[in-house]
């Protein structure tokens, strides 16, 4: 797809890690029936895939040609997202914090970001599609009629995930969660390719006091009053 944004309208949600990007993309696609894009999650797979394959997560090249052959399947099972790599089933392995930091890492490569470039481009086809990321207005749809910088205070996005892992049943130290997602912060703002940043024509929406619900009925308003929804 030459144009990333002909086919169809592109609502972009960009921001770090606990803002609320994922739940909040989700819960808009629903609600407007449009596709969804979890870029978050093909890095996620490629750092998933490298350690499968035992490609050392400096490793650029070997790396990207992870990347662009990923065999990736994105399901829904009983109304719960699924996620298979290589045919084995990646769901919950991919969303450890473990996992996160090491997507971090191989997202900082620039020859992985080219090489998912296109595939995350491919995403955008009728009715529209919302794209949740950290690069999604800046670099991938660069053109997006509508895009949103979500955000949060490093200690209520902590508090938020360490609800969310008790909720597993998994036991995490707050503060080191927080070490954590400051440090995320820090290398995902600072690196050289596609740093983590508001585009320059986004709305930028703090959720650190917002409901899930008011941030999903805040966006479909701005997506109404753009023209973008029937």
């Amino acid at each position: 797809m030459s144009d990333s944004t002909s086919q169809a309208p592109v609502l972009t949600i960009d921001g770090p890690g606990g803002a609320g990007k994922g739940t909040i993309s989700r819960l808009v696609a629903e609600r407007l029936g449009w596709h969804l894009l979890d870029s978050g999650a093909l890095y996620r797979l490629t750092a998933q895939a490298a350690v499968k394959h035992a490609v050392a997560l400096d490793d650029a090249e070997g790396l990207a040609a992870l990347a662009g052959s990923l065999d990736v399947e994105f399901l829904v099972a009983d109304g719960e997202p699924q996620v298979l790599l290589e045919g084995e089933e990646v769901t919950r392995a991919i969303r450890t914090e473990e996992a996160g930091d090491r997507a971090s890492q191989v997202a900082a490569l620039n020859p992985v970001r080219e090489a998912l470039l296109q595939r995350q481009r491919d995403f955008a086809v009728a009715p529209g599609l919302v794209a949740d990321g950290r690069d999604m207005g800046t670099v991938v749809f660069p053109d997006a009629p509508l895009k949103i910088f979500l955000t949060a205070s490093a200690e209520e996005r902590a508090r938020r995930r360490h609800l969310q892992l008790q909720e597993s049943g998994v036991t995490a130290s707050l503060s080191s969660l927080l070490k954590e997602i400051q440090a995320r912060d820090a290398r995902d703002m600072q690196r050289s390719v596609a740093p983590l940043k508001p585009a320059d024509d986004a709305i930028t929406l703090d959720t650190t006091r917002l409901t899930i619900p008011e941030v999903v009925d805040r966006l479909t308003q701005l997506l109404a009053q753009r023209g973008l929804t029937a």
